[in-house]
């Protein structure tokens, strides 16, 4: 488990009072995102989202399991997230080798996002109703943070999931064979849409200091936290509000519209990447 030290009183006085100055202590404006890298591994499934200093390596794997007894005509997909004390300085390691809070926090946003948006087709992922589905992991490895795990974690774990190919299948009555990858081209996901995340700050004794894309001494510092999660036909598939700091109505639509336009430029990037990567050529 790894627990968040937190940034001293002098550096959160600075953030708030340069914030009441409209000035980032990174020098971005209140509404700028930091710079987008996202790059395709050279096997199926892996990606790694690059969002400032803050790093997300996803990988997707899958295996034939049995379905659920409620959904027997319905795959699965399983999130899991690891942040170690090697991600950043300022995250000590505790005894106990258990999962982090964080950690789970978005695990369960990340799933959120991705499965309860219905964004894969999970009857895609049945090969035999009742006895063999593919059961798809999504393992999010966080190399490096620097602030705004989330949008970073959920776009690393959309990308590789687009990124990924399963075995081919062939049912033949009651049977059905898993074919090598060697002998058939294996298959992509059914995925419907590609959610993306919007995360925004809200820093100050009332919340009144609002920024896009928090560094992590911004959030470390914050009051309460929002997440806008859309996809490309500006649909709101999820939001999230962390914090105890209200938001008004005013600025939950702000934070809305500014979210409209990043996730288009998050959208265009992801497809960007996956075109010119070698799976999808």
């Amino acid at each position: 488990m790894v627990v968040d030290i937190g940034p001293s009183n002098i550096e959160t006085a600075f953030v708030l009072e340069a914030l009441r100055k409209n000035v980032r202590v990174d020098g971005r404006g209140i509404y700028d995102y930091r710079t987008l890298r996202i790059s395709c591994g050279p096997t199926p499934g892996l990606a790694e989202v690059q969002l400032g200093q803050t790093r997300v390596l996803a990988r997707v794997s899958c295996e034939v399991t049995r379905p659920s007894p409620d959904r027997p005509t319905e795959g699965l997909v399983q999130f899991s997230s690891e942040l170690s004390n090697l991600a950043a300085p300022n995250l000590d390691a505790s005894s106990g080798g258990r999962v982090s809070a964080q950690e789970v926090a978005i695990s369960r946003m990340v799933e959120r996002v991705i499965r309860q948006s219905r964004a894969i087709d999970t009857e895609a992922l049945c090969i035999l109703a009742g006895v063999k589905v593919w059961t798809v992991r999504v393992d999010l490895h966080f190399l490096d943070h620097g602030g705004n795990l989330m949008d970073a974690a959920a776009a690393a774990a959309i990308v590789a999931l687009r990124h990924f190919r399963r075995p081919d299948v062939t049912v033949q009555g009651e049977e059905a064979i898993i074919h090598d990858p060697r002998e058939r081209n294996p298959v992509p996901l059914s995925i419907h849409h590609t959610p993306v995340c919007v995360s925004f700050a809200f820093l100050g004794a009332l919340g009144e200091l609002a920024v896009l894309d928090p560094s992590l001494l911004e959030e470390q510092a914050q009051a309460a936290s929002f997440t806008v999660t859309l996809n490309a036909h500006k649909e709101i598939c999820a939001l999230n509000k962390a914090g105890g700091v209200p938001l008004s109505p005013e600025q939950i639509q702000r934070c809305t519209q500014v979210a409209l336009t990043k996730a288009d430029e998050i959208s265009d990037a992801i497809n960007a990447a996956l075109k010119g990567s070698s799976s999808n050529k």
